[in-house]
């Protein structure tokens, strides 16, 4: 295997997602955006192909070619360990903007902090301060 990569599929948001990422996160950085041709009214200007690198993580997106019934689930999620107090309170702050909460941000029995939650992209975040 040369590598594995998450990778996300949007409904018309990708751009607006990768963009809201790079603003909430301290180390992110938009890497690419390839976007649909003008061929089908529907996609122009879309992303066929984007890229994100949070932190060393690098993070495929794309804009969905075809409807779909599905979308993201709390099942799968992404795991941050934070370094700070003031770090995790800011991640949480952002990501559970227009979005839902699963767990609050509070002290659990296995971590200091932890929260869990879904932005408003729909993609689920787990937020842990060892």
């Amino acid at each position: 295997m040369k590598s594995i990569t998450p990778f996300l599929t949007f409904e018309g948001r990708a751009e607006e997602a990768m963009k809201y990422y790079e603003e909430t996160f301290k180390d992110a950085e938009i890497r690419l955006i390839q976007r649909y041709d003008s061929t089908d009214a529907n996609l122009e200007g879309k992303v066929m192909q984007g890229a994100i690198r949070i932190q060393d993580q690098l993070i495929m997106m794309m804009d969905s070619q075809v409807p779909h019934e599905f979308t993201f689930t709390p099942s799968m999620s992404f795991f941050i360990e934070c370094e700070t107090a003031q770090e995790i309170e800011l991640y949480y702050r952002k990501l559970k903007k227009q979005g839902a909460i699963h767990m609050p941000l509070d002290e659990y029995g296995f971590s200091r902090q932890f929260a869990w939650l879904q932005d408003q992209f729909g993609v689920a975040w787990q937020l842990n301060l060892s």
